[in-house]
């Protein structure tokens, strides 16, 4: 039996990782379950899974947890705190741990994996954004196994060959196309934008995700977060990867190779295809995703993105040529003004504007320690509360 902790049980993810495991229930244990606060589905996971751990960041959520197992009669121990989490990602009996926390508060418990040597599925593509070279040092020293599961990184591992780590050119790739849809305002006009509300922002129109990941396909900072994290999970730079629109979401990206040849990755918008390889590699599992009807699938297509349209795009590449702590301090920047804007205190406009603003604000360091990292991102996050601050009042003054 392998063992498995799913941080960030309750979410998209999480929730798919238990799906795909369901099916195999002979192969995978389910050692640790986590969750920020939502007690009462990470109960029904409990008394389905029975995990030896269940953890939740909030005491108060944890104690209410307690109270419900002990009523089922669950025997699985309840902690609660960062420092849990970082605990049941460390345990002797998890195999593999699927790093799914939402943001940067999934950058230490996902570290932790990898300096105990663990597994990683990594589905927080913040912890590559913020501290690359920390966390992929941690990964080669300790032997961790690093398995991306963002649907367009897992289809660039699908596509590329093993050896990928000596180098792209020498291995024959000349460009990875990372695709993305373009979200649900690809052809919205852009002097609507502004208008533009959270429910929305939230309703993509091929992937069901959550909320703070949904506002980031609809400015594309998705994709590039999805870059910044590309170039360290296949040790190249931005000269390498080139995004592409793809409306459909059936190619999750694709590796062009100077032999002429681009191979793709094609399936279904389905997370649970990305998870069940990463769980199986280097087998194959049934993941519960029903098969592309290549007969009856539309016509597929590609576009360049419209910079313009998307300033967040340019803002990540940007940040990733600056190196350092710029990539911290834009992904900080972002969550704060993602958040405010699904608290209706920032229009959909305003999030590129705050995250370029920070950015200007703070000149990027070395990012040589976690505790550069961390100071880094809580300034940012001051920076950015206080700009928000700022223009809202501005904004009510004016009215």
């Amino acid at each position: 039996m392998i063992g498995v902790a799913v941080l960030g049980a309750t979410g998209t993810i999480g929730v798919n990782t238990l799906d795909v495991i369901r099916r195999h229930t002979g192969e995978y244990q389910i050692i640790a379950l986590t969750a920020h606060s939502q007690y009462e589905r990470l109960a029904k996971q409990c008394e389905e899974f029975n995990p030896d751990y269940a953890v939740l960041v909030s005491e108060e959520a944890a104690d209410k947890l307690e109270k419900l197992l002990k009523q089922k009669g669950i025997n699985t121990r309840v902690l609660h705190g960062a420092d849990a989490l970082e605990q049941v990602a460390r345990l002797k009996e998890v195999d593999v741990v699927m790093a799914a926390i939402v943001g940067a508060a999934g950058l230490q418990s996902t570290l932790a994996a990898a300096q105990a040597g663990k597994r990683i599925l990594l589905a927080n593509k913040e912890s590559l954004v913020m501290s690359g070279k920390l966390f992929m040092d941690q990964v080669r020293d300790n032997d961790a196994t690093l398995l991306p599961i963002d649907s367009e990184h897992n289809a660039i591992f699908q596509c590329m060959s093993d050896d990928y780590a000596q180098g792209l050119d020498k291995i024959g790739v000349n460009k990875i196309l990372l695709t993305g849809s373009g979200g649900p305002f690809r052809e919205l006009p852009m002097a609507e934008f502004s208008k533009v509300t959270p429910e929305q922002a939230i309703a993509h129109p091929n992937w069901s995700m959550g909320k703070k990941i949904s506002v980031d396909s609809a400015t594309m900072m998705n994709k590039g977060l999805e870059l910044i994290e590309a170039c360290w999970l296949f040790a190249t730079d931005l000269s390498k990867i080139k995004v592409v629109l793809h409306p459909q979401s059936i190619v999750h990206s694709m590796v062009e190779y100077v032999d002429g040849s681009i191979l793709a990755q094609l399936g279904q918008p389905d997370m649970r295809t990305p998870i069940a390889h990463g769980l199986a590699w280097p087998r194959r599992i049934e993941s519960g995703v029903s098969m592309l009807d290549l007969i009856s699938m539309p016509d597929l297509q590609f576009a360049e993105p419209d910079m313009q349209r998307y300033p967040c795009l340019g803002l990540a590449r940007e940040a990733m040529k600056t190196g350092g702590t710029a990539t911290t301090i834009l992904n900080a920047a972002n969550e704060i003004a993602v958040q405010a804007f699904l608290d209706k205190k920032l229009n959909f406009t305003g999030i590129a504007k705050t995250v370029e603003f920070v950015l200007e604000q703070i000149t990027a360091r070395t990012a040589d320690t976690i505790e550069t990292v961390v100071s880094e991102d809580g300034h940012a996050r001051i920076v950015a509360v206080d700009y928000i601050e700022k223009i809202t009042m501005q904004a009510g003054a004016v009215h």
